[in-house]
């Protein structure tokens, strides 16, 4: 077998998709050069065979607060066994490029993580990590560029049958999209719905959701597809006042279907209705049979099998557009622009089309495409003269994903219903276009008389819900304060009951007259009151709100907390408290762990470095929570 090229393992662990697009690509990239590649998620891969591997590149996404993604933390738990000595991957070559946003404090920290444990187990890097970020100009493929190119130099250094023909012979684009991942069958209409469920039955609608979902090719192997009840409206209120910048809505859901049980700090995420002019604009655009049965397979396994055989879960083609394809509010990705080039039949489409996918191309793609957030239709009404066939785009178009929102009910004080607090999402691109949010705007438009059912998830978030006998410091300004709605509530029907502990609250907002939401259950949360009154001083608690716009000089979060310096260092340091920090992820979470820091080296006579490491301690030790989103 002298001659047989290499294979190429590509593992990669994904959270929103992103860091499978860039594995795809990778993959892609490789096959291009003549090697063969296997792209596989960490969570479907053996990681006990790692071992056995000449060579093996990783792509890893960063969630959160130095998160990894669900997909990852088994093979994490993995790699950290202690049994796992230095050389246990002794001969292995690995790289690591990484997705993050520098925006975040722990920027791309699973990707540096790994790096170094893989060092650490005895393997040997093929070349320098690389970090993607999405501030970047073109976003994370400003840095996978550049680094790909070094990679496929330094593998075929490092043993030429990788690439039989050199690194820089590609395959010629032609010989490459001939056939997508995915088939499609189509079926006789015939008797495709149960005769007893009406298309209105929510146990219809939840089949047609989990039958379209699950077999999507967008769906990530840690999403669950049938939805865990339906939710109904049961209020829409707006929470901001007339001259706010800013549209923020409270929204109260009644459990239809079944009653799951949650806790404070959960998600709930909500599948969102698109536009039904999009969807039908889609499919006459793309000339498709909306009335058409379909089942979408992948096509290595196909086995040459008679599509007769694989009837077992056919859906109506324009149901398969609603529930799983995004095709009026996500971008493409750049592959997209790709295939679109070689189905493109007038000449100056074709060439405008791999200009885009070119990597001379990429950034006037960034600025055509995610700058202005351009939709799979738009897109597609832009090249006339492309046609894609319906298997490439089953592929192609992003999924239509659940929008995940922090709970700001609390169980105890809001038996049956689900409370969200959520920004009305809406912007203006660089070309003065203005975009919405799909799932917010579609929410904020929504009337609770007229009975809307609304697909549900529930799973944990990154706050977990506080015992009674803990003491908690929350800071929330903006919508971050909604699950700390949930906490107060709860702690107020608790304190009922017995005795609890202290809880100090930090809010900011903009303006007090315009932006202060739930400004009447703070402050009554704030007298002491035989019902409740957690947050008030003869409790041991406090509500402290910044407005930053009331004066002069902008005031926020992490002023208030230094102005009460003394009281979050007694609950940290005598009470044992537990802190939670929910809202954007811009500079807030790391202003407010500045100011800590701060109270920290002053109150203990320590230098920076020390409070730094009190409070990682304090991390460690789960008495530290952030939430952070974009």
């Amino acid at each position: 077998m002298e001659g047989k090229p290499r294979k190429l393992l590509v593992l990669y662990a994904s959270q929103t998709g992103n860091a499978l697009d860039a594995a795809e690509r990778i993959g892609r990239e490789a096959e291009r050069r003549g090697c063969a590649a296997s792209v596989v998620s960490t969570d479907e891969f053996d990681p006990s065979y790692l071992p056995h591997e000449e060579a093996a590149i990783f792509v890893v996404s960063t969630t959160g607060q130095g998160d990894p993604p669900d997909s990852f933390k088994a093979f994490w738990r993995f790699l950290l066994q202690r049994n796992l000595g230095k050389t246990w991957l002794q001969g292995v070559r690995c790289a690591v490029f990484g997705l993050g946003d520098s925006g975040y404090q722990k920027y791309n920290f699973v990707a540096k993580k790994l790096d170094k444990r893989l060092s650490d187990l005895g393997a040997t890097a093929i070349i320098e990590r690389g970090l993607g970020d999405d501030q970047h100009p073109s976003g994370y493929e400003g840095s996978l560029d550049p680094w790909m190119l070094s990679l496929w130099s330094t593998l075929h250094q490092i043993n030429p049958k990788y690439f039989p023909k050199g690194p820089d012979v590609m395959v010629a684009q032609d010989k490459l999209i001939d056939q997508p991942k995915y088939r499609i069958l189509y079926h006789k209409a015939g008797n495709m719905r149960p005769s007893f469920l009406a298309e209105s039955d929510l146990k219809y609608i939840s089949m047609q959701i989990e039958k379209t979902r699950g077999m999507s090719p967008g769906k990530l192997s840690r999403e669950k597809s049938k939805p865990d009840c339906f939710l109904k409206m049961a209020r829409n209120e707006m929470l901001t006042k007339a001259g706010s910048t800013k549209d923020v809505r409270h929204f109260e859901f009644e459990f239809i279907s079944s009653n799951i049980e949650y806790e404070v700090g959960d998600v709930v995420e909500l599948l969102p209705s698109q536009n039904p002019a999009a969807v039908e604009a889609f499919i006459k655009r793309c000339e498709l049979d909306p009335e058409s049965f379909i089942t979408i397979h992948p096509r290595e396994t196909d086995n040459g099998l008679d599509g007769e055989v694989l009837t077992e879960f056919p859906v109506k083609l324009k149901t398969f557009v609603e529930f799983a394809m995004d095709v009026a509010s996500a971008s493409p990705r750049r592959y997209f622009f790709e295939v679109m080039s070689f189905y493109a039949t007038a000449e100056h489409e074709k060439e405008r089309l791999q200009y885009f996918a070119s990597a001379e191309g990429r950034d006037d793609l960034y600025k055509y495409n995610q700058k202005e957030r351009r939709s799979v239709l738009e897109v597609l009404e832009d090249f006339p003269s492309v046609q894609i066939p319906f298997e490439w785009l089953v592929q192609l178009v992003p999924p239509l994903k659940p929008r995940a929102f922090s709970i700001s009910s609390s169980p105890s004080a809001h038996p049956g219903q689900v409370h969200l607090t959520v920004s009305i999402v809406s912007w203006t691109t660089p070309y003065k276009r203005v975009r919405k949010g799909l799932c917010s705007s579609w929410l904020a438009s929504l009337n609770p008389e007229k009975g809307v059912y609304v697909p549900a998830w529930f799973h944990k978030g990154c706050l977990p819900a506080p015992p009674t006998q803990l003491p908690i410091i929350l800071v929330g300004p903006g919508t971050g304060c909604a699950p700390f709605r949930g906490f107060i509530a709860e702690r107020a029907v608790q304190s009922l009951s017995g005795p609890t502990a202290p809880v100090i609250f930090f809010f900011g907002c903009r303006n007090k007259d315009t932006d202060f939401l739930y400004r009447d259950f703070w402050e009554s949360q704030s007298r002491n009151s035989v019902s409740g009154g957690v947050l008030s001083e003869e409790k041991g608690g406090g509500f402290y709100a910044a407005f930053s716009r009331d004066q002069p000089k902008k005031v926020y979060v992490q002023h208030k907390i230094r102005e009460q310096r003394k009281k979050v260092w007694e609950l940290l340091r005598d009470g044992g408290a537990a802190v939670y920090v929910a809202g954007s992820s811009t500079k807030m979470p790391a202003d407010v762990m500045a100011a800590l820091e701060e109270i920290v080296a002053e109150e203990t006579g320590g230098s920076k470095a020390d409070a730094e490491r009190w409070l990682r301690a304090l991390e460690k030790a789960g008495r530290y929570h952030v939430e952070a989103w974009s």
